[in-house]
């Protein structure tokens, strides 16, 4: 099977670009250098690092998020849940290098009250893991950091770009994948298209409970996960 060429649109311009040239393009477009929100609040510069966030073991699911450099890693973890993760409210980690940032704190983990500007800069790699059963991972890497206007004290995330859904086959018909069965999500035959989905019967276990909707994020099929 050809492998498929992960495409997205640029947030600030809509235009689409292939994964590859989507950094590139960030860092010339235009439209990110004067995107201003639409109120009549004075704009204020402030210093913001731009992430690549990927699936770790999973890279046609992809952002570009522009954060400011005061945000805390509660807030990037906060804004992860929110469009990629959260299904049961599990426990999430940071992992910098030999450093572990947790959550919910143990004994030898930091906290992710840390602020970013203390521990990222440019070209640094590290990790994200969304629940410690059935665990989502994401890498994450420091492209730039740069200069960005925002109105508004408050700490913001801007999502700049994102992955456009990959185009999954129904495993019995070929048909788009619309749903998949928690029962057999691992193997091809697990992702059904809604006509598939009626006559699944996998095992003894199965009901219609055990299916879940196929999403854009890269923890599609795992848990109770639903999508936002």
């Amino acid at each position: 099977m050809e492998k498929q060429v992960s495409e997205g649109k640029c947030n600030l311009c809509g235009e689409p670009f292939s994964k590859i040239e989507m950094t590139k393009h960030l860092n010339l477009c235009k439209e990110r250098k004067t995107a201003q929100t639409s109120t009549g609040e004075k704009a204020q510069k402030v210093k913001t690092f731009h992430l690549l966030v990927e699936g770790k073991d999973q890279t046609e699911y992809w952002l570009h998020l522009e954060v400011p450099v005061s945000a805390s890693l509660h807030h990037l973890d906060d804004f992860l849940r929110r469009i990629w993760l959260e299904c049961c409210g599990h426990l999430s980690a940071f992992r910098i290098g030999e450093t572990t940032y947790m959550s919910h704190p143990e004994h030898g983990d930091e906290s992710m009250n840390t602020k970013l500007y203390g521990i990222l800069q440019p070209g640094l790699k590290f990790y994200h893991e969304y629940d410690f059963g059935t665990t989502t991972e994401l890498a994450l890497k420091v492209i730039s950091e740069g200069e960005s206007e925002i109105k508004g004290k408050k700490i913001q995330i801007q999502l700049l770009a994102r992955n456009n859904p990959p185009a999954i086959p129904c495993g019995s018909c070929g048909k788009p994948a619309t749903q998949i069965c928690m029962e057999c999500s691992y193997e091809p035959t697990g992702w059904l298209c809604d006509e598939c989905a009626k006559k699944h019967n996998c095992s003894k276990y199965f009901d219609e409970d055990r299916l879940l909707p196929v999403v854009n994020s890269p923890r599609t099929g795992q848990c109770g996960y639903t999508g936002d």
